[in-house]
């Protein structure tokens, strides 16, 4: 009985004993703080703290310090979400951080985009006769043909250039013959038939050497020649030996190509910056290192559905006759945007509702800073605020720095006494 009692007051001791224990283990670790030196975070989740090495419990990535030797931890930002720090050199080397000064320069807005060469529409003779006929003979007699201005083509009987040039050649013969009366009235009178049937004979575009001929022989040709107002090439022969012709017949095609079109196409973005008169280059694989240049000369109304973009018109010299109708080519337009502050495009972080930059600052602090930007513009953004010239800014490995930043500003927000973080949209 005696023991009985004694043990019971004994086991209460230890139950309690254990509890105390218990109690103490449990207790959160965060009532005590840890020097910042000697805590050590999840990259991938940062509400992970522990005062020693190891491993994260959730995805068992290895912890690491959250501020080490020569690396300093967040500083003051002005960009919510995102905190200022420093690494040592060593780190940046590694890295691989670089960074250049920013300064004003000559601004260019470049477009690059392709284009088919094409016929100067303006140079293209389309050779029809104004009269009914038959085809005698073919001068020029295959495609691709080159001819001369003045250049026969072929020889057209046509009853009707018959009947004209009779025509012409009995009012000469009146004119003769009224001139020989002594009425100045009658004279004038068969002068007027004999300019009549010369001006029918012209009207059908028959040459005044022609004319001039049938008047000092006064033999009627039974064909007579078409001849090519224009040089250039023969694209397309639709006459034959023998076959009928009217005037709605077209009989060839003749094109000067020592001056061309190169049609590019342009996106509907960059149309704003095409102007009337921009200068264009021009390039084509066939013939590498040599460039054409020539002016903008038209930019067409309308958009294709189909592409989303627009034709441009650019008038080249083709006197060497390097290009050829309907090659594809390499068009590049070049406007003049003035000068400006630029900052490279490698140095911008696009996060969607705000674009960002690092600052490389003295010690080598680096700062997230937001930026107003323009349109970019031949591999450079002109800055409309938020940087100064002379400023550095990081231009390689600056997502990695923006983790880094993200990942500090959280572990900020996260520690003891922190002020909960901004909302971000």
């Amino acid at each position: 009985m005696t023991l009985s009692r004694i043990a019971i007051p004994m086991g209460l001791l230890l139950a309690a004993g254990l509890g105390y224990r218990a109690g103490r283990d449990a207790a959160p670790r965060a009532a005590t703080p840890l020097p910042a030196a000697t805590r050590y975070v999840c990259p991938m989740h940062p509400q992970v703290v522990s005062d020693r090495p190891g491993e994260c419990p959730i995805c068992h990535m290895r912890l690491v310090p959250r501020g080490g030797a020569g690396d300093e931890g967040p500083i003051a930002s002005s960009v919510s979400g995102r905190a200022a720090f420093t690494l040592s050199p060593e780190r940046r080397a590694v890295l691989g951080v670089r960074s250049e000064a920013i300064a004003r320069r000559p601004l260019q807005y470049v477009i690059r985009t392709v284009g088919r060469v094409a016929v100067d529409e303006r140079r293209l003779q389309h050779v029809h006769v104004k009269y009914d006929g038959y085809v005698e003979e073919l001068y020029v007699d295959f495609t691709g043909q080159f001819v001369r201005a003045g250049e026969r083509l072929l020889s057209i009987y046509s009853p009707d250039l018959v009947s004209a040039q009779q025509e012409y050649l009995l009012a000469l013969r009146a004119r003769d013959t009224l001139a020989a009366q002594a009425t100045p009235d009658v004279a004038a009178r068969g002068e007027s038939l004999l300019d009549a049937a010369r001006e029918r004979l012209l009207f059908w575009d028959i040459r005044p050497e022609e004319i001039a001929r049938l008047r000092r022989t006064g033999q009627v040709l039974r064909a007579l020649d078409v001849h090519a107002e224009h040089g250039g090439f023969v694209v397309e022969k639709m006459a034959f030996h023998g076959m009928r012709v009217t005037p709605a017949d077209t009989l060839y095609d003749i094109a000067d190509l020592s001056r061309l079109w190169v049609l590019a196409d342009v996106y509907e973005a960059d149309l704003p910056q095409v102007r009337l008169g921009m200068p264009a280059e021009v390039t084509a694989a066939f013939a590498p290192g040599r460039r054409f240049r020539g002016p903008v000369s038209y930019i067409a109304p309308t958009v294709e559905d189909a592409t989303r973009t627009t034709k441009v018109r650019i008038e080249v010299d083709n006197a060497e006759g390097l290009l050829k109708p309907d090659m594809f080519a390499d068009v590049t337009l070049t406007a003049s945007l003035g000068e400006a502050l630029v900052v490279p495009e490698s140095a911008v972080i696009e996060t969607g509702a705000r674009r960002l930059v690092f600052v490389d600052g003295d010690g080598g602090r680096l700062e997230p800073r937001e930026v107003a930007l323009g349109a970019r513009a031949d591999g450079v953004y002109p800055v409309l605020s938020g940087l100064a010239p002379g400023e550095r800014v990081v231009t390689s490995a600056n997502f990695l720095l923006d983790s880094e930043s993200s990942l500090r500003a959280t572990l900020e927000s996260l520690a003891p006494g922190a002020p909960p973080a901004p909302h971000q949209h």
